[in-house]
Parts: structure tokens; sequence; C-alpha cells
């Protein structure tokens, strides 16, 4: 709730906007690249490629719909230090400035776990959509774990060392994995799924400071 609070604040803008409009015209680009690809497979002309050519933009635009917040996530992940540190400015003033793991490596944290998120979707989209009662409890778990671990390692990260942040996400693991199940229930429903990368940065950092207010 602290974290909702917070999202007119101009700190969680930038991430917001910049993060959904490039993912749109990503997946907008993987949709229209998908589509003249099959077109072209199916022999580039007349009405079989015309309707291989829709079907390959349909099946694109599926994968994009649980696509998008890896997608997301990984662009987003450039520009959320913002949001952490205006977290801590509100709601921490107390807290000395952050010394942890480098830039280079919280960003590759988060294009690490948007990758693991992407590739997992991936495998298990085919389950999910044959066999939905298995499939799409088994992806959110997948998806709570990974949005749970990579955004709080990712703060965890600012004011710690990588190894002291993995240690930490171990103790705190259960309400990790909790939160990260609440946003990728968020993640699923458009255009709230745009709030996750922010809304998942400042809860975690409420998280990681939950017991210095």
């Amino acid at each position: 709730m602290l974290a909702f609070g917070q999202i007119p604040d101009p700190a969680f803008r930038r991430p917001l906007l910049l993060g959904a409009g490039l993912a749109l015209a990503a997946g907008l680009l993987l949709a229209w690249g998908a589509s003249a690809a099959v077109g072209w497979l199916a022999g580039g002309e007349g009405w079989l490629a015309t309707i291989a050519a829709a079907a390959g933009g349909l099946l694109a635009v599926l994968a994009l719909w649980w696509l998008f917040l890896p997608m997301l996530l990984a662009i987003a992940s450039l520009f959320l230090d913002g949001v952490a540190a205006a977290v801590e400015r509100r709601h921490y003033p107390a807290l000395p400035p952050p010394v942890g793991a480098s830039t280079p490596a919280q960003v590759w944290s988060g294009l690490t776990l948007a990758a693991k998120m992407g590739a997992l979707t991936l495998v298990l989209l085919p389950v999910s959509l044959l066999v939905p009662f298995i499939g799409v409890p088994v992806l959110w778990a997948v998806a709570a774990i990974a949005l749970g671990e990579g955004l709080f390692a990712g703060v965890a990260q600012r004011r710690m060392t990588v190894a002291a942040a993995e240690e930490l996400k171990r103790r705190r693991r259960w309400q990790i994995w909790g939160l990260g199940g609440a946003l990728a229930l968020l993640g699923v429903v458009a255009p709230l799924n745009l709030l996750v990368p922010v809304i998942g940065t400042a809860a975690m950092v409420h998280l990681l400071h939950r017991d210095s207010a």
C-alpha cells in the first residue's frame, strides 16, 4: 500500500513511461516480424500466405501478452534505481547513502530476471494453453518466485554485496515469494501490468527496510 501511495512521485514516472513505451514498441515489432516471416514461409503471395501471415501475427500477439512483462522488466530495470532512491528519501531519510554492488551488477541482475522469466514463460506457455488447470498455476508460481527474488535482489544490491543480498533473500524467501505472487497476478491484468516494475521495486525497498522504519 505504501508503494501504491507513492505512484504520483515524479521519480516513478520515467521508468513507467519509458519501460511501457519501449516494451510496447518491441512487442509490436515482434508481432510484425512473426507475421511477415510466417507469410514468407508460406509462399509470400496468395490467399494461403495471407491466412498464414494473419495466423502468425495472432500467435505473436498471444505470445506478446505473456512476454510483455519480461520485456517491460528488462527495459525498466535500466531506470529503477531512481524509484528505490525516491522511496528511501521519503520513508527512510535516516539511511546513509547506498553503498553496495556496482551499477552494472544491478542492471545485470534485472536483465537476468527478465531473461529467466521470458525463457520459463516460453517453456510453460504451451502447457498453460493445453492443460490450463495445471499450466496456469505453475506459470503463476514460477513468475511469483522469479519476480520476487529478482526484484528483491535488485534493491538489496544497492546497499550490500551480491553475497549478502543472496543470504538475506534466503532468510526472507516466504515474504519475497508472497509479494512476488501478488505482482505476478498484477502482471496479467492490462494496463495494471505497466505498474509491476515500479510498484514491485518500491514494495521490495519497504520489505528490505521493514525493521528500520
